[in-house]
């Protein structure tokens, strides 16, 4: 048994060893600078410690367009905001494939999932056009506002009994459970948290599942450096995925199904949430979309909501603690502006220009989607003059762009001021600040991941005072992170809320 599988190992690395051979000659020698990789495993090695970090420092030597190998796969770096520019907006239809990991190809994951479509199939042009029209436009999600506005008022509830009894809390699972529900809430009006029981067993299995897709989706995958091994999922990564996955779409196809029984009482009464506007879609000819579409789509909008989402409404909080100047600017806008209206509803974001100043700090601080793509060329194109072949997966390296100097003014300093007075935000027209990515395949949920991320932030900080127990000088421990799907805080952040001085 062992013998066997060792040939089957050897055939199988000398296959992907030939293959990149092959693919090298194919490319020609106009290829990005980048360092030499070494015979099959290619530049791996060379990703050591904090791989962004890695990524940022090999770029200082070749430049914000750069090429590396990992096995047999052609990686290009994109380490600056005019090569970012050129490659998502300028080229935008040429690198608008996504190159797809071999892990999330499972449960028909790759085929339905909106993000991954190809950008030029009729699937993704109906999803995309659904996207704008029915799910994420100002007047659909002006009908959940409510459903959001009642789960904040549960948030504020929570906190309000620690800081009546003086008690740290665990800030970091408060902004997980309140952002699973705000997302919860407006794709199927439900609340699935309970905060006077945060260790029930549905919660921690709903947890454990966000988390663990995130956390393996991120882990580096033999299976994407050599894809002739894909099958054999060496690492478990997929099998691992599949599991959790699974689960969620049993939570999902659980909703659907009781939600399609419901809507055939003749008594039944639309909730307007994002089931109801599917299931409506569903019922038409428009889009003629089926239950599984259906199912992936709420999967990925719990995935992607929750787990990024929440991780920025913590790291800003993480940052005001450790700046009490910016908490106080922070707080005396939202007094100005919310007066005795304890949540801050969408309608009021653009009346607080340093609230938004301070999450774009926070994006460019602490990058949630610190690698943004992969990107994958559609065909062979040049950038920069340099040739970029068909199939090449590229990367915008988010995280580098947000630490250079020359684009940042003491970028290791947190300092919300830098965007006051500016027109930059980060809904992807600005390439110095592009969490959520730019051109046709932006995020397409940026409208109510912001709404919820700033008012969230803004209850925390309007109906209450804050201590960090370990005080500004904990900032080392404070901003310690956990690379995977997003950028997550290794510690979860705890602090005490106290009553408003009045």
């Amino acid at each position: 048994m062992v013998a066997s599988l060792f040939l089957v190992f050897s055939l199988a690395f000398i296959a992907a060893w030939a293959l990149g051979l092959l693919s090298r000659r194919g490319h020609g020698g106009n290829l990005p600078p980048g360092p030499r990789p070494l015979p099959i495993v290619g530049n791996i090695f060379q990703l050591r410690g904090n791989p962004l970090k890695s990524l940022a420092d090999l770029a200082k030597t070749y430049g914000p367009l750069m090429s590396l190998r990992f096995g047999t796969q052609l990686v290009v770096i994109v380490s600056s905001p005019e090569v970012a520019m050129e490659v998502l907006h300028k080229q935008g239809h040429t690198f608008s494939s996504r190159s797809l990991p071999a892990a999330v190809n499972i449960y028909g994951f790759n085929k339905a999932l909106w993000t991954m479509m190809p950008a030029d199939s009729a699937p993704w042009k109906r999803f995309r056009k659904m996207g704008k029209e029915k799910l994420f436009s100002n007047e659909a999600l002006h009908q959940t506002e409510w459903q959001r506005q009642e789960t904040l008022q549960r948030l504020a509830k929570h906190v309000r009994g620690f800081s009546e009894r003086g008690e740290v809390m665990n800030v970091g699972a408060a902004t997980f459970t309140t952002m699973t529900d705000l997302v919860l809430s407006t794709l199927f009006s439900i609340h699935l948290t309970d905060y006077t029981s945060p260790d029930s067993a549905m919660t921690k299995d709903f947890k454990a599942n966000v988390n663990a897709f995130s956390r393996y989706i991120g882990i580096p995958n033999v299976s994407d450096f050599f894809p002739v091994l894909a099958p054999l999922d060496l690492q478990g990564i997929r099998r691992k995925i599949g599991y959790h996955l699974k689960k969620l779409l049993d939570f999902v196809d659980d909703k659907v199904d009781k939600r399609k029984v419901e809507r055939m009482d003749s008594d039944y009464r639309k909730k307007n949430d994002f089931l109801d506007t599917l299931l409506d879609l569903a019922d038409g000819a428009e889009y003629e979309l089926t239950k599984e579409e259906i199912s992936l789509l709420l999967a990925d909008l719990i995935i992607a909501g929750t787990e990024t989402s929440g991780a920025m409404a913590e790291w800003t909080m993480v940052e005001l603690l450790l700046h009490p100047d910016k908490m106080a600017k922070v707080k005396a806008e939202l007094k100005s502006v919310l007066r005795d209206k304890s949540i801050a509803e969408a309608s009021d974001i653009a009346k607080l220009p340093y609230l938004q100043a301070t999450v774009n700090e926070a994006f460019r601080y602490h990058p949630p989607s610190p690698l943004v793509g992969p990107r994958e060329a559609r065909e062979v194109t040049k950038v920069n003059g340099y040739t970029i072949p068909k199939k090449t997966r590229v990367l915008v390296n988010f995280w580098a762009i947000t630490k250079d100097p020359r684009i940042w003014k003491n970028p290791e300093v947190f300092e919300p001021e830098r965007f006051l007075g500016t027109d930059i935000d980060f809904e992807g027209q600005h390439f110095q600040l592009i969490p959520f990515g730019s051109g046709i395949r932006i995020c397409p949920g940026l409208p109510l991941a912001s709404r919820m991320l700033f008012c969230m932030v803004a209850t925390l900080c309007h109906n209450f005072d804050w201590e960090l127990p370990g005080g500004v000088e904990s900032k080392v421990i404070e901003r310690e992170d956990v690379f995977g799907l997003s950028l997550q805080k290794k510690v979860s952040l705890r602090a005490k809320p106290k009553p408003i001085k009045v």
